[in-house]
């Protein structure tokens, strides 16, 4: 029986191999080690990648391409923008003949096509982006789209009911995402860090791994926490019970980029800003247009994004201070290979 080391604890190989993401190699060499070549991608990225060869090829500055992590269409502010056309609009003012996006299903997939010249834009979580700037990769952040986004800790049936019932058990979430980090930080906090396995599992396998009993519990995301509450799973934990560790979703550039384009942040932002204010002034059509993206029931959706967290403004003050709060984290667990400011990280319009 082979056994691999993934986070803290191991994978039998030959029980979780077919189940798992080929991406495994690629998020744990990106979050873990901080190479700078790797080779496995995930069948999105792969797809992504071929869509975009041509215009990488060409450097088209007339294209924008940018990344996205999620369903089949972006949401947010950034998706609000596509669906309405207030994207398209107002960067053809500026230039921008063609806009192209491209799906990862996670960041660290992302983070690859940006490293490889593959996108110009990213819209991810905070951690992937904080781990690929602390490698040196020349980055800059354009905006906060969302803070206070919650991670939850869902058990499989008939099992643990706290976190003291999971030592000697094993936990999975998403390697490289904004829940990862909470997993870490709530298991630190609660001192059983090294009494716990953590292992990489896409979002898409949870379900049926919690099922079948591959796994005591899965930390997730905001919006599959409460569906997997609803389908009878029970709830151990929640990032917004404990301070800080909740996560930002971020939208970063490559630097290239835009030495190309100086005046893309102020522009890009602004459109951003009319989004939020638009989907917060149509609530109701934004909610029903997540909820057909991401296939989650509409009510799901509207616990799991209160417009409260969406923002108006590119770094809201809450946002950043969360920000800090995970770049530190990061850091101190030798996940980011270095620190940096944020301020030097931002883009100053």
């Amino acid at each position: 029986m082979l056994l691999l080391p993934v986070g803290t604890g191991y994978i039998n190989k030959n029980k979780f191999a077919s189940r798992f993401s080929t991406s495994v190699a690629c998020v744990l060499l990106l979050v873990t080690t901080g190479c700078s070549q790797v080779q496995t991608k995930s069948a999105q990225s792969i797809e992504a990648v071929n869509v975009n060869n041509t215009v990488a090829a060409s450097n088209n500055i007339s294209t924008l391409r940018i990344g996205y992590v999620g369903s089949s269409e972006p949401t947010g502010p950034l998706g609000w923008a596509k669906k309405k056309g207030i994207l398209e609009r107002e960067l053809q003012k500026v230039g921008f003949k063609n806009i192209t996006f491209a799906r990862f299903a996670n960041g660290p997939d992302l983070n690859e096509a940006l490293v490889a010249g593959q996108l110009d834009v990213g819209s991810l979580g905070d951690t992937p982006a904080i781990v690929l700037r602390a490698r040196g990769q020349e980055t800059r952040l354009l905006r906060i789209t969302q803070f206070n986004t919650t991670a939850w800790l869902v058990a499989k049936k008939n099992g643990a009911r706290s976190l003291a019932e999971l030592k000697g058990q094993t936990i999975a979430t998403q390697k490289g995402s904004y829940m990862h980090r909470y997993l870490l930080g709530l298991l630190a906090e609660a001192k059983i860090a090294k009494d716990v396995k953590v292992v990489h599992l896409m979002t898409t396998e949870a379900k049926a791994a919690l099922e079948r009993g591959d796994i005591a519990a899965y930390a997730t995301s905001s919006d599959m926490g409460p569906f997997l509450k609803s389908q009878g799973f029970p709830v151990i934990d929640s990032s917004a019970n404990h301070k800080g560790l909740s996560g930002t979703s971020l939208v970063i550039a490559t630097e290239s980029f835009l030495a190309k384009k100086p005046d893309f942040p102020q522009k890009f932002n602004g459109i951003l800003t009319e989004a939020a204010k638009d989907l917060k002034a149509n609530s109701e059509e934004y909610y029903q247009y997540h909820a057909q993206t991401t296939k989650y029931p509409l009510e799901i959706i509207k616990i799991s994004y209160p417009l409260k967290q969406i923002s108006e403004e590119p770094l809201p003050a809450e946002g950043v201070k969360l920000l800090e709060g995970t770049k530190k984290f990061l850091v101190s667990q030798g996940l980011a290979k270095s620190d940096f400011k944020l301020t030097d990280w931002a883009v100053n319009e």
